[in-house]
């Protein structure tokens, strides 16, 4: 520091102050009372206390660093000492924690202990000393703590020990001039300070033998100036997503880091208490512009041809994007207008402040009724987690009861997990008590699905056994709600023509998947090779007690449609995987057979999502007359921890390449041709169906991101038709390394004829047409997947699934250049223009 400047005042900061925390233990002033004799005769204990004996006793000092009602440093505790005139320790302690890593609210708690018996100590007193003062300058210098007598000191924000009296007296005002004299803000005259300290010590002296005080002195380090308390070096968020309010970014000081990492505001927490709170300008501005007395002004707005782009930008916006606050209002400004928009009504709902009664008044009440018919997509959005008021959710379900049956058993799985989300369900869960104008009232969901259910059967056995799953849930409110809604549908059934039957066919129902559950444990729990657990299932079936071999006409719980009359003992089998799940051929009324495989430990509430995702993708591809000879074979939950799949006769990828060579060879064989011309002596019909397979499959488990793909879950039918089974990873996460996003394999280019063929490239053009299409109903897998949110599905639970489908669809880009992303992603994954390292990866990925 220059010379001249030596007198300017300067500080230090905290932050630039890397020494670890330390202090002395002076000595314990104060006059310590032994314990009358009438106490001792009370307990005897007493006069082995160290303040019994004639001479000074053997105390302690136990110290610790806390801040916030935490404890930030484990207890310290004063070296034995044997004290002769006075109790003086003059021992330095040094807390591991350094004074820049100080919070602003750190305290050191004292307690003096004394000796009470064989291990036992009692405590003479206790104080709390606070580090940093009211300007937040670090304490500095010798300070006088007051002990609490017979306390242990509390380390709490509002202590009850604290170190000061409220009143100060004559030797604390002294003590505070001795600092400043020290700290040489008092003149030093040498004559008149001798004098002046030795009438001090008479004055503390007289003190000390009036007062019924104990006092513990401390000395704090004397640093050269005073050190501020300062949090590290901070930098502005500027992100683009930042909040309106100014954002403070926690970053390190770390000299070592680049000065880009440290900027990078997306890798620091932002830290700004009020980020949750409303802005009250903002609020103010809100209820200026959407003052009620515009209302008959905004009913004849009409938006200019630039604000109308605007809000064609804003009624794109996919369900999971968040409106500003501009945007808002001008969803509120044309809202009149927007009404008749089927596009515009969840965006307008999301504009208004549901705290306002007026406003959700006029929304609710005026606007809402004579809105536009919207589609079913904003239908199941209005039915999430993100609308409370009952009186939206019942014009959802008014939307929804004009699908059809066939249309509605695609979204029935979701519609019954909307029903988690009722308001009259979320009210019983939080115990709501305070008045608004939001309704929470049945919006009649429940009601709906009822009323559709006992109309048509396939559609009613679906819904018995979505609801039988729930009612098994491990969160007992909510097994109740749906043990209430079955209880409801079981009464309407009765009051239905042919309710007893239908009953008493559901009864049936769950008598035999029982006693499948039952079986199927016990074959998978026994010790006996796979021969002799295929032996004992067919006994168990073939046994009349059990009622599976024979029984009275039954629709299946995983198609209703089809009547089943018992199980082919003979044909059934188990098979060789972990869970050992059983082969069952049930013999159909018209002759047929219906193989299905039956598990039990597995759950397959994922299995059931993604084939009923892959059953809609299927529908959406043939409304645009797009077929792609999809197998969404049908899948049931029937428990949390089991279920029926639909076993499709075929061989896996693996199996036909070890017993066939490759896919072609293995096709040929079930369906030859020698005539045809550029299929390879396979039925070209057979090729068609092969490549229109692969294709479809190559985007729906794009789209859902289906990991774990190998050789043992691709599988062929001999008529061509390829598919996926088993679903344990979906959305992008999967258990090897380097997945590829788009799953195509070797053995699948070379059953079309290499990468050089019409029929892969017949397969490309197939693969960006079916993108193309299925990127129009975003929002419509985006809403499905998000009425799943509570669903117990692991993949989806605690995840951002909006975030992983959109980097799908890739909605940011245009058709012509999504055309073209996904042609990068599939030469990626092509074995031909791929580079050796990226051979490599995937040669491992796809070995099983």
């Amino acid at each position: 520091m220059d010379k001249d400047n030596r007198d300017d005042f300067t500080f230090a900061k905290l932050s630039d102050l890397k020494l670890p925390v330390t202090f002395r233990i002076s000595q314990l002033e104060g006059i310590r009372k032994p314990n009358t004799f009438t106490e001792i005769l009370e307990k005897p204990e007493l006069r082995f206390h160290g303040v019994q004996s004639s001479t000074l006793s053997d105390l302690y000092v136990t110290c610790q660093l806390v801040a916030d009602n935490k404890p930030l440093t484990i207890p310290f505790r004063t070296s034995f000492k044997a004290f002769k005139n006075a109790y003086t320790w003059n021992e330095w302690i040094t807390f591991p924690i350094r004074y820049c890593d100080l919070p602003l609210s750190s305290q050191i708690t004292f307690t003096v202990w004394d000796i009470e018996g064989p291990r036992k100590a009692v405590p003479v007193g206790g104080s709390t000393f606070r580090l940093f003062g009211k300007k937040w300058t670090l304490r500095r210098g010798k300070h006088r703590l007051l002990l609490w007598p017979d306390t242990i000191a509390d380390g709490s924000v509002e202590t009850t020990t604290p170190s000061k009296l409220a009143t100060q007296d004559e030797m604390g005002r002294l003590e505070k001039l001795v600092k400043k004299y020290e700290r040489g803000d008092l003149p030093k005259s040498d004559w008149l300070d001798k004098m002046a300290f030795r009438k001090m010590e008479e004055i503390h002296a007289a003190a000390t033998e009036k007062s019924e005080n104990l006092f513990l002195y401390i000395d704090l380090p004397r640093f050269d100036f005073p050190v501020i308390f300062c949090e590290p070096e901070t930098s502005v968020a500027s992100s683009s997503t930042a909040p309106a309010l100014t954002t403070i970014v926690q970053t390190p000081t770390t000299p070592s880091l680049s000065a880009s990492f440290i900027s990078d505001s997306n890798l620091w927490s932002v830290v700004d208490p009020d980020i949750a709170n409303e802005n009250p300008v903002e609020d103010k501005h809100r209820r200026l512009v959407r003052s009620h007395r515009s209302s008959p002004y905004d009913r004849e707005l009409k938006p200019n041809a630039k604000l109308r782009d605007e809000l064609a930008v804003i009624l794109s916006y996919s369900p999971s994007q968040p409106l500003t606050s501009e945007e808002k209002d001008l969803i509120w400004k044309f809202r009149f207008y927007l009404a008749r928009d089927k596009k515009g009504l969840t965006k307008f709902l999301k504009s208004v402040a549901w705290r306002d009664s007026s406003e959700v008044k006029q929304a609710v009440e005026e606007l809402l009724p004579q809105w536009t018919e919207i589609d079913t997509d904003d239908a199941l959005e209005l039915l999430g987690p993100g609308t409370v008021d009952s009186r939206v959710r019942a014009f959802a379900v008014r939307q929804l009861s004009r699908a059809d049956d066939d249309e509605l058993l695609l979204y029935l799985l979701q519609l019954v997990q909307a029903l988690k989300f009722e308001s009259v369900v979320i009210e019983q869960r939080s115990s709501r008590s305070t008045t608004t104008a939001i309704s929470y009232d049945d919006s009649g969901l429940s009601d709906f699905l009822i009323a559709r259910g006992v109309a048509n059967t396939v559609l009613g056995n679906r819904l018995y056994w979505y609801l039988m799953v729930e009612v098994a849930l491990e969160d007992r409110i909510m097994a109740k709600m749906y043990g209430r809604v079955v209880f409801k549908f079981m009464n309407k059934i009765l009051e239905a023509e042919n309710g007893s039957e239908r009953r008493e066919t559901m009864r049936r129902q769950g008598l035999m998947i029982d006693t499948l559950a039952k079986r199927s444990r016990e074959i998978r729990m026994s010790k006996d090779p796979r021969p002799k657990k295929i032996e004992k299932l067919r006994s168990i079936i073939s046994d009349s007690k059990n009622g599976l071999s024979s029984i009275e006409p039954l629709p299946l719980p995983i198609n209703a449609k089809i009547e089943v009359t018992g199980i082919i003992a003979e044909k059934s089998s188990v098979f060789k995987s972990n869970m050992y799940p059983l082969l069952l051929y049930f013999q159909k009324t018209d002759g047929g057979e219906y193989p299905v495989i039956f598990k039990d430990g597995d759950d397959m509430r994922q299995d059931q999502l993604v084939i009923q995702l892959f059953t809609l993708m299927d529908q959406l591809l043939r409304k645009e007359n797009l077929d792609l000879k999809l197998s969404p074979y049908d899948v049931l939950a029937t428990g949390p921890l089991q279920g029926m799949v639909q076993f499709i006769p075929s061989k896996t990828i693996a199996a036909i390449v070890s017993e066939h060579g490759n896919l072609l060879n293995y096709m040929r064989m079930h369906h030859p041709d020698e005539g045809s011309i550029g299929t390879a002596g396979v039925e070209p019909s057979v090729i068609d169906t092969f490549v229109r397979s692969c294709a479809g499959y190559c985007v729906v488990t794009y789209l859902l991101g289906v990991g774990d793909r190998h050789l043992d879950n691709l599988l062929v039918a001999p008529d061509g038709h390829f598919f996926h089974v088993d679903f344990g990873y979906i959305l992008g996460r999967d258990p090897k390394p380097f997945p590829p996003q788009v799953k195509v394999c070797k053995e699948m280019v070379d059953g079309m004829g290499g990468a050089q063929s019409p029929h892969y490239a017949r397969f490309k053009n197939f693969c960006f047409t079916a993108f193309t299409i299925l990127r129009k109903s975003t929002n419509l897998i985006l809403n499905l997947v998000t009425l799943m949110v509570d669903a117990n599905i692991p993949d989806i639970k605690h995840r951002d699934v909006h975030e992983q489908l959109q980097e799908k669809f890739r909605l940011d880009l245009t058709e012509e250049e999504a055309i073209k992303h996904f042609e990068v992603l599939l030469n990626e994954t092509s074995y031909i223009t791929v580079v050796f390292d990226r051979f490599h990866d995937l040669a491992q990925y796809w070995r099983s």
